[in-house]
């Protein structure tokens, strides 16, 4: 999968230059209606043109991140995949109940986590050393709360509610939760 991080600032620049496009048209627009008397006023085939244009680069804009979310194509086609890996979490009175064994994956693997809440609303989340989130999900009671992601890279990651549960839900962190590992080192 590609690395959220990239596809972050791709999109962070992409979007950036579509919102600045957007802001420049409306305060062109707005200094031409306000100006009596000195220049030509806005005709409206050229007002609708830009917005029209602004709607197809934005239309545009979505289609093209839509590839790029690195999550898209395994949810879509769920049924096609087997994960390599999956790890049961159950999530309690504002605590995450890890397996008892260390959770390891091995690079490329597809890792299923499976995490369910007995009690109330809860984010769970991967985040790296750096404290960028990998991704993350909420997890709602009586439902079915999963994701799959493949590793890239090795590393160690640490767990954290992502919701809001409560002034005790600040507190829900695991460092070292997970670790993916060289193919050779996992088994």
């Amino acid at each position: 999968m590609v690395d959220s991080k990239i596809v972050l600032y791709g999109q962070t620049i992409a979007y950036t230059l579509y919102c600045l496009a957007i802001i420049l048209v409306m305060g062109w627009f707005a200094l031409k209606i306000t100006r009596t008397g000195k220049g030509n006023p806005v005709r409206p085939g050229v007002f609708y043109s830009f917005v029209l244009f602004l709607a197809l680069v934005g239309v545009s804009l979505h289609i093209i991140t839509y590839n790029t979310i690195p999550w898209a194509k395994v949810d879509l086609n769920r049924g096609d995949y087997r994960p390599d890996r999956t790890f049961a979490i159950t999530v309690a009175n504002h605590a995450f109940h890890l397996p008892p064994e260390k959770m390891v994956a091995a690079t490329g693997d597809l890792v299923l986590f499976d995490v369910r809440s007995d009690d109330l609303t809860y984010g769970f989340g991967l985040f790296r050393k750096d404290n960028s989130m990998v991704f993350q999900m909420q997890v709602v009671p009586g439902h079915r709360n999963d994701i799959l992601w493949r590793f890239d890279k090795p590393g160690v990651y640490s767990i954290r509610s992502t919701e809001y549960s409560g002034p005790k839900g600040s507190d829900m962190v695991v460092e070292n939760a997970f670790e993916v590992v060289g193919a050779e080192k996992s088994n």
